[in-house]
């Protein structure tokens, strides 16, 4: 459990207990009692503690109120042992990412390539890690605001740092926020329906099948359970305005999972991603719209490599130039 605040004043611990509640964020208050025992009401501080999961939401929630001002100072950054400093699409994105553990790839890139969104919308990027599929559609899109999101504080704290590095800050906001806590998204002024758009790259590997990685933030951002993926898709339809459009990206031996989760969404766009011509898809990207009854569309396949074994002139169109893939049912 991590100190949250300390106070005398008993109306600002209920306050607290109150956005806390709201939020979703379960929380203990200690020494409520000790002051009575004592003989000393109000003497003794009260103490409000969140178990460390919660502390980075727990801590934007009460900011949100503007109660910056009574939380304990906050230790030190969550530190990332290295960091390396990256350019993607072609040099116009610069990233900072650890060094070891998840590091951007193609996904990211693939991803940002789908979300066809516009100037002057807002959108949000669940799982947004150092940020790099959201900033590639924020630094595309003038006037754009853009959300990241993700648990990790850590991540957060690189995503804010690579949102200024490419001159991003004024429309990038980032929040350290848990996609299964739908309160802790209100607090933080993600309320259901106001996002025109969500972006995700949910975790997709079984946690029951698959060897995952020692690397516990390259767990995080791959191990999944049976339930992940549908509480990823509730929470991006939460937040979505009528007609608004999810994007996301999945394993190809995944599809039908996603299919039949994507119950609120319809106008549906799937494109298939293969490593070659002759092998099968390892990767499928989706375009959905929020209460939309248009039929699904299976557009042509991306090859990411040619016969020779080198990055196809689609792929790289996509990966080095920063094109855009149309996955539009109309």
């Amino acid at each position: 459990m991590r100190e949250l605040l300390r106070t005398n004043d008993a109306v600002l611990v209920s306050a607290v207990g109150a956005l806390l509640d709201g939020a979703g964020i379960p929380h203990l208050v200690l020494d409520q009692n000790m002051s009575v025992l004592e003989g000393s009401l109000g003497v003794l501080p009260r103490r409000v503690l969140v178990s460390e999961d919660y502390v980075g939401v727990a801590r934007s929630v009460l900011q949100d109120a503007g109660l910056a001002h009574e939380l304990r100072p906050e230790p030190a950054e969550p530190a990332i042992a290295e960091t390396t400093l990256d350019a993607v699409l072609g040099g116009r994105l610069k990233l900072r990412q650890p060094k070891r553990g998840h590091r951007v790839g193609h996904d990211a890139m693939l991803l940002a390539a789908i979300t066809d969104a516009h100037a002057g919308e807002h959108a949000v990027e669940l799982g947004s890690g150092v940020g790099a599929a959201g900033l590639a559609v924020a630094q595309r899109v003038s006037d754009l605001r853009m959300t990241l999101v993700d648990i990790d504080p850590a991540l957060c704290a690189l995503a804010r740092e690579n949102a200024r590095l490419n001159g991003l800050e004024n429309r990038v906001e980032v929040r350290a926020l848990d996609v299964a806590i739908s309160g802790a998204f209100d607090a933080a002024g993600l309320n259901a329906g106001s996002v025109d758009r969500v972006l995700m790259n949910p975790p997709f590997h079984d946690s029951d099948r698959t060897q995952l990685s020692p690397d516990a933030a390259r767990r995080r951002a791959h191990a999944a359970t049976a339930a992940t993926l549908g509480l990823w898709i509730n929470t991006a339809s939460r937040l979505l305005k009528p007609d608004g459009v999810l994007t996301l990206i999945w394993r190809a031996d995944g599809l039908d999972e996603v299919l039949a989760t994507l119950t609120d969404f319809g106008g549906i766009g799937v494109l298939p991603v293969h490593p070659r011509a002759d092998a099968p898809a390892i990767r499928v990207l989706l375009r959905a719209t929020k209460g939309s009854r248009a039929p699904l569309v299976l557009h042509p396949p991306l090859m990411l490599n040619d016969a020779q074994g080198k990055p196809s002139a689609a792929a790289e169109a996509v990966l080095r130039a920063g094109e855009t893939l149309n996955l539009n049912v109309s």
